[in-house]
């Protein structure tokens, strides 16, 4: 089990920044994501694999005027 933005959820082994992101329906874009405090880049979701037990927090970033 993993935590994303403090709720629990399921981990597998293949599990990616970007896997987890579709799954809880996310949009890819405007996403800022650290995994156990590490913040990974963009480029970098779908290759960056998620541990078992590590705390996600994914945050959407707004803009406007």
């Amino acid at each position: 089990m993993i935590t994303l933005n403090g709720r629990g959820t399921d981990w597998s082994e293949s599990l990616t920044v970007a896997g987890l992101l579709e799954r809880m329906g996310y949009g890819l874009m405007h996403i800022t994501v650290t995994v156990d405090g590490v913040f990974v880049p963009e480029e970098d979701y779908g290759s960056f694999s998620i541990p078992d037990r590590a705390e996600v927090h994914a945050i959407h970033l707004h803009h406007g005027g």
